[in-house]
């Protein structure tokens, strides 16, 4: 070994781990109401679906900002839990995404917990100095001066400012 393992040490640790737990917290909600199948990264699309209807996984991706390959992966997994079906589009290149008779079932639950989320967090950022939404803000403000990647490449170069 060469120097110290700098993955002890991390900033960002316990930010990601109150993110899990959230989402957790969201998961154990949809399993105990019968829905154990449900990701939190379900609802999205699947709100989104009953609103516009059947649409590519092209455009949906972009209707979300996501990327193509992140929600084809996310609708494999809907599709095992029989919340959307994906058929060949017209032009045969493309598959267009479906809610099932178990999806649209889902989607008043899945708004009444979009809706309790919203609730928890401004509840939260209320009982904090700052709130969570601003900080959001102020870092992508921040990054918008001086990228991530920029300052990511400057620190591995050794030249940052």
């Amino acid at each position: 070994m060469t120097s110290p393992d700098p993955t002890r040490e991390s900033r960002l640790k316990q930010l990601f781990e109150v993110l899990a737990d959230m989402d957790a917290a969201i998961t154990d909600a949809y399993r105990e109401r019968g829905q154990g199948q449900v990701r939190s990264r379900f609802v999205l699309p699947l709100v989104r679906l009953a609103h516009l209807g059947p649409m590519t996984i092209t455009q949906l991706a972009r209707e979300l900002d996501r990327t193509h390959s992140a929600l084809s992966q996310t609708i494999t997994q809907m599709r095992q839990a029989d919340l959307v079906t994906s058929e060949a589009g017209e032009d045969g290149r493309t598959r267009v995404v479906t809610l099932t008779q178990r999806g649209r079932a889902l989607v008043p639950l899945a708004e009444a917990e979009w809706r309790a989320t919203e609730a928890a967090i401004a509840e939260l950022e209320e009982e904090l100095p700052y709130a969570l939404s601003r900080v959001a803000t102020d870092v992508a403000e921040v990054l918008g001066r001086r990228s991530f990647a920029e300052r990511l490449e400057d620190h591995l170069r050794g030249d940052a400012r």
